[in-house]
C-alpha cells in the first residue's frame, strides 16, 4: 500500500466519523430536541416487548429518524452524481442540476401528482420515482442532443452548460404552469419541492432512495477504474480496452437514476454534486474509486449539516434546504468559473 492509498484511507475513516457525527446532531436537535436519552427509549422501542410508544417517541421514529437516513441517502446519491458526470466529461464544474437531470426529475414528478389522476396513472410504491426517472431521461437527454456538436458529434463544456440553463428554464417553467393549475395544497407543495425540502420524508421514501442509492453506487465502483482510464482521453481509454461509448450510457443512466430519484421526494437541491466531488479531488487526488465513495460520504454529511441549519435557524419553522445548499455552492461554482479550470 503507497503513502497516497493510506492517506485517503485515512481521509475516508475521518469523513465516516464526520457523517456518524453529523447524524447524532440531525438526530438530537430540530424544532423538538431530543435527549440521548430520549434517543435510546424512542429506539428501544423497536424491540418486543416495550410499553405502547409515547407521542414524542412516535414523532422521532416516524419523522425525525426517516428525515435523518433519507438525508444522508439523498446527499450520498447527489454526491455520487456529481463525481460521475465530471468523470465522464473531464471536468470540475459538470454536475446532476447543470445539465437537466433534476429539473426534469423534478418535472416528471411534479406531472405526476398534479396530472397522474387524468391519465389514469394509479399511484403505487414505485410510481413516483419511475415519473421522476422517465423526466431526468428525457430532460439529460434533450440536454445532449442539442448541445451536439454538427461537425464530430461531441458535446462541448460551454455549449452543455449554456443548453443545461436553457433545458432547466423550459423544466422549471412547465413546473411552474403545474403549480398554476394544481389545487392549493398541491401548488404548495410543488413551491417548497422546486427549492428543496425533506419535510415529507417517510420510511418508504428511505426504502426507495436506498436501493437506488446503494445499487448505483456498487454499479458506479465497478467502472472506477475505467472512469480512471477515460481521464487521459477518450481515444487512449479505447487503446487501453474501454468500450468508451458503452461506458457513457451505463453512467449516465446510473447517474439519471440515482438523481432522479433522490429529487422525486425532496425536490431540486442544488450544488452538492459540484462542491462535494472538486473538495475531494483537491484532498485526496482523482482516483474515482476514491472519490465515488468520499463523494457518497462528504456528500451526506454536507446535505444533512444543511438540513440541521435549515431546520434550526428559523425554529419551529424550517428554511427550504436547496436555499441553505445554493448559499454555499454558488460562491464556491463562481470561483471555479474564475480559475477557468475546465478541464482535468
Amino acid at each position: 500500500m503507497t503513502t497516497q492509498d493510506g492517506s485517503r484511507r485515512a481521509l475516508l475513516l475521518v469523513l465516516a466519523s464526520l457523517t456518524l457525527l453529523v447524524l447524532v446532531a440531525s438526530l438530537r436537535y430540530g424544532a423538538i430536541d431530543f435527549s440521548f436519552a430520549d434517543i435510546s427509549h424512542a429506539l428501544g422501542s423497536l424491540f418486543p416487548g416495550h410499553p405502547e410508544r409515547t407521542l414524542d417517541q412516535r414523532i422521532f421514529l416516524e419523522l425525525r429518524f426517516s428525515r435523518a437516513i433519507l438525508c444522508l441517502l439523498v446527499g450520498a446519491s447527489l454526491g455520487v452524481g456529481g463525481t460521475l458526470m465530471q468523470a465522464l466529461f473531464r471536468n470540475p464544474i459538470v454536475e446532476p442540476g447543470l445539465v437537466g437531470t433534476s429539473s426534469g426529475a423534478a418535472f416528471g414528478s411534479a406531472f405526476f401528482f398534479v396530472l397522474g389522476s387524468a391519465f389514469q396513472i394509479s399511484p403505487s410504491l414505485w410510481s413516483l420515482p419511475i415519473a421522476a426517472c422517465v423526466g431526468g431521461v428525457v430532460s439529460t437527454y434533450l440536454v445532449f442532443l442539442l448541445a451536439r456538436s454538427r461537425e464530430d458529434g461531441r458535446s462541448s463544456i460551454v455549449m452543455l452548460l449554456l443548453t443545461g440553463l436553457a433545458v432547466n428554464a423550459l423544466f422549471m417553467s412547465g413546473i411552474g404552469f403545474l403549480s398554476y393549475i394544481a389545487r392549493d395544497p398541491q401548488a404548495r407543495s410543488i413551491t417548497f419541492w422546486s427549492l428543496g425540502t425533506l419535510s415529507g420524508a417517510s420510511w418508504k421514501a428511505v426504502q426507495i432512495v436506498g436501493i437506488s442509492t446503494i445499487l448505483g453506487s456498487i454499479v458506479a465502483l465497478r467502472y472506477a477504474k475505467q472512469l480512471n482510464a477515460l481521464m487521459i482521453g477518450e481515444e487512449e481509454a479505447t487503446y487501453l480496452g474501454v468500450n468508451v461509448n458503452r461506458l457513457k450510457w451505463i453512467i449516465l443512466s446510473v447517474n439519471v437514476v440515482i438523481v432522479a430519484i433522490a429529487t422525486a421526494f425532496t425536490g431540486v437541491i442544488s450544488f452538492v454534486g459540484l462542491v462535494v466531488p472538486h473538495i475531494l479531488r483537491m484532498t485526496g487526488g482523482a482516483d474515482n474509486r476514491f472519490l465515488i465513495i468520499g463523494s457518497a460520504l462528504m456528500g451526506a454529511t454536507l446535505l444533512t449539516s444543511a438540513d440541521l441549519v435549515a431546520r434550526i435557524c428559523v425554529r419551529p419553522a424550517e428554511l427550504p434546504i436547496g436555499i441553505v445548499t445554493s448559499v454555499v455552492g454558488v460562491p464556491v461554482f463562481i470561483f471555479l468559473l474564475r480559475r477557468r479550470q475546465y478541464v482535468y
